[in-house]
């Protein structure tokens, strides 16, 4: 299927977006005519702050930053999703706009793209279809939550260990693409002290560590060091939507 072309019928009911598969097929009857199957790669702009939200954004897999870009302290992450979520949130909740940016930080995947306008004709017809969405938007808002909680008092080791976490769910591989400046935004910190951080990891065998690219090599270390910075946001998204992550919630919760 070429770059840009609607979704083949064959394939119209299947994606690895959560969400997407989550619906009812009444609901997703609803979207499928105005989906299209494009490729989400590195550094792609999703929702430009400040203006008028057009299209959103279903992805297929990779990692979209939300960030806040002031002038004092630049660009500030304050959340990521993948496939569990979705780019329109804002439209959702009756804005027309975001004073957020939000671009596409781990490529490699392809993304469902739907105009506003039918978008929100569809949640306007269907109670369902609006009511999992909002599931989302209540698990993203229980991430914003612990994000701020964990920036605020957990050392830099334990809050790149939960971000590198949140990067693996939603990555399928465990080696990840990811930069330095990248993990220095995720988690609200300079360059040379996530360096050091690296090191820290490294050496306690969580992770390998090459020039632009991060090895998960112990997941259960890593969320010990994450403590209860990571998980919440991931078990609310279980309970609510559909299953989600790499951790095992009955092995977690033994």
């Amino acid at each position: 299927m070429c770059k840009g072309d609607l979704v083949a019928e064959a394939d119209r009911l299947h994606s690895t977006n959560i969400l997407i598969a989550s619906l009812s097929r009444q609901d997703v009857a609803l979207l499928e005519p105005y989906l299209v199957r494009e490729e989400l790669a590195r550094e792609a702009v999703l929702i430009e702050a400040g203006r008028p939200i057009e299209h959103l954004w279903f992805p297929e897999g990779g990692i979209a930053s939300v960030v806040v870009d002031t002038a004092d302290h630049g660009m500030t992450e304050i959340g990521i999703f993948g496939r569990e979520g979705f780019s329109g949130i804002p439209l959702l909740l009756g804005a027309t706009a975001s004073p957020h940016r939000t671009f596409i930080q781990v490529d490699g995947h392809m993304g469902l793209r739907i105009a506003a306008a039918p978008f929100m004709a569809a949640v306007d017809q269907s109670a369902t279809l609006r009511t999992t969405l909002l599931r989302y938007v209540q698990t993203f808002i229980v991430q914003l939550a612990h994000s701020t909680v964990s920036n605020a008092h957990q050392r830099i080791e334990a809050r790149l260990a939960r971000w590198l976490l949140m990067c693996h769910d939603r990555y399928d591989a465990d080696e990840i693409p990811l930069t330095h400046e990248f993990m220095a935004m995720m988690i609200a910190a300079e360059r040379s002290s996530v360096t050091v951080s690296l090191h820290v990891l490294e050496g306690a065998g969580m992770i390998r560590s090459r020039r632009g690219r991060v090895a998960i090599l112990d997941r259960n270390l890593l969320e010990e060091l994450a403590g209860d910075g990571y998980g919440r946001s991931e078990a609310e998204y279980r309970a609510m939507i559909a299953p989600f992550g790499k951790t095992d919630p009955w092995i977690a919760a033994s």
